[in-house]
Parts: C-alpha cells; structure tokens; sequence
C-alpha cells in the first residue's frame, strides 16, 4: 500500500514540476501574450467607439448600429485573442478553435436562415436607405408611416391606427413604394359630362378651378383629360399636384378638388349625367313596341 502511495505522489511530483519547468520557460511569451491581448482590448474598445459614431449617422436605427459595432469589437477581440495563443505556441489549438468555429457558424446560419436574411436585409437598406423613419410607404398590403427600423422587422402606422410589423426582407425584395422621398404627390379625379356638352369648355373650367384651389403646385402641369366614352358620359381625368406629406392632408385636398368640380361644371351648365339606358325597338333583327304589346294581348 505505502509503494503505490509513494508511486502515485512520485508521479504527480514529476508532472507538476515538469509543468512548473514549461511554465517558466514559456513566461516571457505568456506575458507578451497578455500585453498583447491587453492592447486589443483597448483598440477594440477604441474602434468601437469611433464605429458606433459614424454607424450612427449612417444608419436610422440605433439597434443595427450597436449590433454592427458589437460585432465588430467581438472580432477584434477574438484576433486578438488567437494572435495571444499563438505567440504561446499553440498554434494547433488556434487551428481547432477556427475549424470548430466556422462548424458552429454554419450551423447556426441554417438554424437561423429566417432571422439572418432579415438582419443582413435590414443592414443592407440601412446602408441604402430607400426610406427613413417618418417616411410613407407602401409595400404589399401595408400602407402607412414608418415608426422605427429594427434589426429584424420595420414598424409601420397604416392609416386605420394599427401598427403593422414587416420583415425586413419583404420590404427589401419586394417592390416598395415611397411617397415622401420626392415630397410630391399626384391626384387623379375621374368625372363624367353629359354627351350633350363641351369636352374642351368643361376642361378650360376645371383646369383654372383646381389651380385656384391652394395647396396646389407646378400648376402648368395641372390637366384634364378626355379619358373615355362611357355608356351615359364622355369621362375626364382631372389631375394635379400637391405637397406631400404638407399642410393639407391628401383626403383633404382630395375633397376640395371633387367639390370644385361638381360646384364649377353645375355654374357652367355642364351635366353630370345620370346613368341612361335607351331601348331602340327599331333596331334590326329586333320587335317594334306594337309588336310586343300585340304580342302580350
């Protein structure tokens, strides 16, 4: 019993001194290894910082910014880290730390393929900025303002008070209209006159009516055009322009423009007609009005 003591001890006795020996010998290189990943901590904190400030003026939301800036400083560290294990001469283990970390980096992307593609959409469209927080879009069957861009989904008011979350690769593969970004909007009024009256008086009238209307711009672009032959009217396309978002919401000048109309063709005699349907008993291959009422007899 006491010769395996005394064998146990004796081999843990040489272990522990051959580490001491390694220990001692590899001091200096665990030293620079520490300055060094010392250093890297600071530069990352540093550069980080410097990031951070330039991410946000660059990108509307703040999250992304901090994700991005995270990253970064995790990157510099962990460099900073591998340069640490390789000046102490463990290269291999440097070798398996990459291996297994690109394993586990596939993994998780195809873990989470879904929340990737809508941090690098969001990322991406930070960097382009198709549009900003308080802008109005429309995307899909969302329409409404923009109330804040995450790292995952965009937050959107429609105009029904509900707040709609989109992905943000919806938003970034799919088409998207922006009506703020130009700061001008066009308004279409569809009208019908009677077949009776004037289609160039009924547009003279209308186009120096809309144009008197305020809140009207680039008023030389103001038209009214004769856009078909309908069943009881001639139809006209009345359009004009206004500011958009401004003083004068869309619903509203949108209003004001139909009233003008009906108030400006009733002062000029001009019919807005009724639905008309006329039977022609005379037609060919058709009865006359005798006939069938001789007929009903």
């Amino acid at each position: 019993m006491s010769i395996t003591l005394e064998k146990f001890w004796s081999l843990i006795n040489e272990k522990l001194t051959h580490w001491l020996e390694i220990t001692i010998k590899n001091l200096p290189n665990m030293v620079i290894a520490l300055v060094i990943f010392i250093v890297f901590l600071v530069l990352s904190k540093w550069i980080s910082g410097w990031i951070k400030k330039l991410l946000n003026r660059i990108f509307e939301s703040s999250q992304i910014a901090g994700l991005i800036t995270g990253i970064c400083r995790m990157v510099i560290i962990v460099i900073g880290f591998f340069f640490a294990l390789d000046i102490m001469g463990l290269s291999k283990a440097v070798a398996s730390l990459l291996a297994g970390a690109g394993i586990i980096g596939l993994a998780i992307g195809f873990a989470f393929q879904d929340m990737t593609e809508n941090l690098i959409a969001g990322i991406v469209m930070g960097i382009r900025k198709p549009f900003r927080v308080g802008d109005i879009i429309e995307a899909g069957d969302t329409f409404g303002t923009v109330e804040r861009i995450n790292l995952r989904n965009t937050l959107i008011e429609n105009f029904y008070g509900q707040m709609a979350i989109v992905p943000n690769k919806i938003l970034f593969k799919n088409e998207l209209l922006n009506y703020s970004r130009l700061r001008k909007r066009r308004i279409e009024v569809p009208v019908g006159i009677s077949y009776a009256d004037d289609v160039d008086k009924a547009r003279g009238v209308l186009t120096d009516a809309i144009n008197d209307l305020d809140g009207v711009i680039k008023q030389s672009e103001t038209a009214v055009y004769a856009s078909e032959f309908a069943d009881s009217s001639v139809n006209l396309l009345v359009w004009f322009w206004i500011d958009y978002p401004g003083e004068i919401g869309f619903m509203e000048m949108r209003h004001k423009a139909v009233a003008t109309i009906h108030k400006t063709l009733e002062q000029n005699d001009i019919l807005i007609p009724f639905p008309i349907r006329t039977l022609d008993f005379n037609a060919k291959g058709g009865h006359s009005l005798q006939d069938i009422q001789s007929q009903d007899k």
